[in-house]
């Protein structure tokens, strides 16, 4: 387990714990935040890589979303902060590709093959996922509790 804190001008002072999980689908970073030394850890930061499942001329990733800089903030229903303008997994289909790498609802997408997804529109992001001869994509997600963590690797043993 390694530790850093964020040094960026104008960045709210968090700590970022790194480790090492094991799971049937093999090693993974997690990263685990706290944004004050000493508080309870309330954010999971974890990378997904999903594999497109192909139908026909199709690619498909198996979820959708929701949220943008266009949309309006207080109807987004897996935000604490309603300015909140993040992107965000509303649903994952059952037995899809995303589902299979562990994506799960209410997870907030920060990033997509390594663009950042903080201030993009809702047609920015689905295009950026939807983006033709990818066939993998690599997301960079927050997921608000470390316990919905810790309950879903266990039941994966």
């Amino acid at each position: 387990m390694t530790s850093r804190r964020c040094r960026h001008a104008g960045c709210v002072m968090y700590t970022v714990e790194m480790l090492m999980t094991y799971s049937p689908r093999g090693w993974r970073h997690v990263a685990m935040a706290s944004f004050a030394p000493g508080d309870p850890i309330t954010t999971v930061v974890e990378r997904i890589e999903i594999h497109k499942l192909r139908q026909g001329e199709n690619l498909i990733l198996g979820f959708s979303i929701g949220g943008g800089i266009d949309q309006d903030s207080a109807q987004n229903p897996y935000s604490l902060d309603k300015k909140d303008k993040g992107v965000y997994v509303t649903r994952v289909s059952q037995g899809g590709p995303a589902q299979a790498a562990g994506l799960r609802e209410g997870d907030k997408i920060m990033q997509v093959n390594g663009w950042d997804m903080t201030m993009v529109t809702h047609d920015q992001a689905r295009r950026k996922l939807t983006k033709q001869g990818e066939e993998v994509v690599r997301l960079l997600v927050t997921r608000r509790s470390l316990q919905t963590v810790v309950h879903h690797a266990q039941h994966m043993l």
